[in-house]
């Protein structure tokens, strides 16, 4: 299930750099932190729901690509994302 529009206008809110930023990294990873964490909690209770076991991987690796990229580029905004969304190494 994808987000309401009132969570993800808040998210974008929080994480936005500017006025009129919505596609920042910051955005993008906290956006796909909130679905990680519905299908996380989705595949909890539903085992044998391998199709969204796959787009959760695919979730985790566009996440991780787009971490590794904020790092290169500016290391105290990866620190700060990383501390407010709980994200590990």
């Amino acid at each position: 299930m994808a987000l309401d529009q009132a969570k993800k206008a808040e998210i974008i809110a929080k994480y936005a750099r500017g006025e009129n930023d919505t596609g920042s990294t910051e955005i993008q990873v906290a956006l796909l932190t909130e679905r990680i964490t519905y299908l996380t909690d989705h595949l909890k209770t539903n085992k044998k729901d391998h199709s969204s076991r796959l787009g959760l991987l695919k979730l985790v690796g566009q996440r991780r690509r787009l971490m590794r990229y904020l790092k290169k580029v500016s290391l105290t905004r990866w620190n700060i994302i990383k501390t407010d969304m709980g994200i590990r190494n």
